[in-house]
């Protein structure tokens, strides 16, 4: 059984996908919700399936080993960002160097980096007058959305597309491929 953990937040629209798909599977288990906001939504999709949830500070997560040494203690395989918003730290790539992803609403490498996510992407692609966007999903590293992209899909974008008709394709683009690619990733690297 392979044991992830799922990194938002947010309303947890993407980590309920996830959790939703590996439900009943009989080789992977959600094992963890992590999340940097103590009133986000994902915590709520948490208590829902009784998934473990666990709450980050600049403590735990950027200034010590804390949260490195929960998910070895409890056996965490791979990690998945699913809306997260803060910086990984590189104590964390480092320990699951190869076994963590990322989805960003947009087609890497425009459109990334520090301060890119949700409206901010969708409005760059609208105002960057983009033919198409889409996801992209990667690996993660050090560095705000440079790690290795692992998977992309796009979508047209049209004249008279705004940044919220924009977000609307791309949402449906996440939801029907992030966990099909998690579970890719997860067969080709166990």
């Amino acid at each position: 059984m392979q044991r992830i953990a799922i990194l938002a937040s947010g309303t947890g629209t993407n980590a309920r996908n996830i959790v939703e798909h590996f439900a009943e599977h009989r080789d992977v288990e959600v094992k963890l919700i992590v999340t940097n906001n103590p009133k986000a939504g994902v915590l709520k999709i948490a208590h829902e399936y009784g998934i473990a949830t666990y709450i980050l500070t600049a403590d735990n997560f950027q200034n010590s080993d804390e949260f490195v040494n929960y998910l070895r203690k409890i056996k965490i395989d791979f990690v998945f960002l699913a809306g997260f918003l803060w910086k990984v730290p590189s104590n964390l790539t480092k320990a699951f160097n190869g076994r963590m992803l990322n989805i960003h609403p947009a087609l890497l490498p425009k459109h990334g980096g520090k301060g890119m996510y949700g409206q901010h992407v969708h409005k760059a692609v609208h105002k960057a007058k983009d033919k198409e966007s889409g996801i992209t999903v990667h690996l993660v590293n050090e560095h705000y959305d440079k790690g290795t992209i692992y998977f992309q899909v796009r979508t047209n974008i049209h004249a008279d597309d705004t940044p919220e008709s924009i977000e609307r394709k791309v949402r449906e683009l996440e939801i029907a491929y992030y966990p099909d690619v998690i579970e890719k990733f997860i067969v080709e690297n166990s």
